[in-house]
Order: C-alpha cells, then sequence, then structure tokens
C-alpha cells in the first residue's frame, strides 16, 4: 500500500521546485494525497482492516494540517495545489 520509488520520484518531478525537493510542502501533500487514494482502495476490499482506517484518519488529518499551512503562506500555489489534485 505503499507509494512506489518511481511514483515519488515522477510525484518530485511534477509538484518540486527543483530535482531533490522531496520536502517542499506541494510534494508533501502530493505523496500523502497518493497514499490517501491507495489506502482508501485498500479498505473497500477489506472493510474490517482497522490499522488501515487509523492509518488513513492520520494521513487526512497531515494532510489538512498541510494545506491549511499552504493557504496561510501563499494562496496561489494554495489553489495551484488543490486544482491539480482535485481536491
Amino acid at each position: 500500500m505503499s507509494v512506489s520509488k518511481q511514483k515519488i520520484q515522477d510525484l518530485i518531478k511534477k509538484f518540486g521546485h527543483r530535482q531533490d525537493d522531496s520536502g517542499g510542502v506541494e510534494v508533501q501533500i502530493a505523496v500523502l494525497t497518493d497514499e490517501i487514494l491507495n489506502l482508501t482502495h485498500h479498505l473497500q476490499k477489506n472493510h474490517s482492516d482497522q490499522n488501515s482506517k487509523r492509518g488513513l484518519i492520520l494521513k487526512v488529518g497531515h494532510r489538512k494540517k498541510l494545506l491549511t499551512y499552504l493557504q496561510r503562506k501563499s494562496v496561489g500555489r494554495y489553489k495551484k495545489i488543490v486544482s491539480e489534485l482535485k481536491l
């Protein structure tokens, strides 16, 4: 259920400011969004997996905090990432 290294590299290229910008807010939001989608598909098949449900809730909360931070710091970048990820 984790995101592959190749997928992470693709997200860094798309959303990062530089080639090695793995810690940027936009990159973190994009990776979390991909992980959330993977966990959502997993939970549709495995309804009783409580550990994955908890992980999903934690990831959604973390993404929400990052989005709030980005909205406070730069509204333009916030609107861009929300539209590109269709949040």
